[in-house]
């Protein structure tokens, strides 16, 4: 009897330890397997946020471009708005269009001021 029950119970200990071996392993894997998953979000979490910051920086490039096209486009308006207020320019249109003729003065008289 004593060899049927020593036959009987030692495959029934080397199931349990097989399981208990079996799950063992298998949380090991299912952790490396949870710190790949992990990494590998918080790595596409970077990527996003760096693809973010070179957009704005695409952005920022461009309103500088603009920035400074605006600042050239002022120049040029404010040369041209100093070319049209010439005194001499204002005379020759008054010439020009309006037929103005200047008139020398018949008489000048100077005032001394007293000092």
């Amino acid at each position: 009897m004593s060899a049927i029950a020593q036959a009987g119970g030692a495959p029934r200990a080397s199931r349990v330890r097989t399981r208990t071996t079996q799950k063992a392993r298998w949380w090991v894997l299912s952790g490396g397997v949870l710190w790949i998953v992990i990494f590998a979000v918080l790595l596409s979490g970077v990527v996003a946020i760096n693809v973010a910051v070179l957009r704005l920086n695409l952005q920022l490039d461009d309103s500088g471009r603009q920035r400074t096209q605006l600042k050239t486009d002022i120049a040029g308006l404010r040369a041209e708005i100093s070319s049209a207020a010439a005194a001499n320019r204002i005379e020759r249109l008054a010439r020009g269009e309006l037929g103005l003729v200047e008139v020398p003065p018949e008489d000048t008289t100077y005032i001394e001021l007293g000092k």
